[in-house]
């Protein structure tokens, strides 16, 4: 299963001084030994975090391929078909959102997608879409002609950190949690079995699986034991972990827990 690294976080902390560094150039190298697979980053259209010059910059000196996120937006395909990354995940971006809330509408975009996937497969760039884990946005999926999709995981993500989380407990207040209890159990539950089929879905179609979005390293451990998904894109739970005990060992620890999942 591969581990792809979000680094865009590391890019947010030195927007927040509009200063040199943190530099993202420099987590290449730290990924690359701590045994990740891939790179991703997310050049949005505000360019908010990643500026041009990063990805230009982590395209000729990373070792690893990079997984480039974007909105469907035609400058940035056309940097892409020049710069050429191993892959381009089209995803739904909002000015005014923190991190992206959820998949692409596949239906009002179908023709837009359509157009510029197919100018990237044709400039040997794979293309993959962000998409909430639902069996006709596998459908869909397909009639587009992708080669893989990333499965929004932020549904179940959110609803575990209702369940888990401290600081969620102390804001909203334990009485709130045991009231809710066990109707989160069950949302989690089913948000589990909608991954599931989605990816089942997915493999019946013959389309790459892939997941992401809010992942950490205690709650990845059940979408690991769901069958068909080999390709985990995580960033800000190993970004902010890496505060603490770098960078190297951060990544490190995350690709254990998938290896031992094997």
């Amino acid at each position: 299963m591969i581990l792809g690294i979000n680094i865009d976080h590391i890019a947010l902390l030195r927007e927040g001084r509009k200063i040199n560094d943190p530099d993202p150039l420099d987590a290449l190298s730290f990924c690359h030994l701590a045994g990740a697979d891939m790179i991703t980053i997310h050049l949005r259209e505000d360019r908010r975090h990643i500026h041009d010059d990063d990805f230009k910059d982590i395209i000729r000196h990373s070792k690893l391929p990079i997984n480039l996120e974007c909105a469907l937006d035609e400058d940035i395909v056309e940097l892409a078909c020049e710069y050429k990354p191993r892959r381009v995940t089209f995803v739904p971006e909002k000015r005014e959102e923190v991190t992206t809330e959820g998949g692409l509408d596949l239906d009002n975009n179908f023709n837009k997608i359509f157009e510029l996937s197919r100018h990237l497969k044709v400039n040997s760039v794979d293309v993959s879409l962000f998409i909430d884990p639902k069996t006709e946005n596998i459908d869909a999926s397909k009639s587009l002609e992708v080669d893989q999709v990333e499965l929004h995981t932020g549904e179940y993500a959110n609803i575990d950190l209702m369940l888990n989380s401290n600081l969620w407990h102390h804001k909203n207040g334990l009485e709130e949690l045991k009231a809710n209890k066990n109707a989160l159990i069950k949302k989690r539950s089913n948000a589990l079995i909608q991954l599931q089929n989605a990816t089942n879905r997915a493999m019946d179609l013959g389309i790459n699986i892939g997941a992401g979005h809010g992942l950490n390293y205690t709650n990845i451990h059940d979408v690991l034991k769901i069958d068909g998904i080999g390709d985990f894109q995580i960033g800000q739970s190993i970004i902010a972990r890496s505060i603490f005990v770098g960078l190297k060992q951060a990544v490190k620890d995350m690709k254990d827990i998938i290896v031992n999942a094997k």
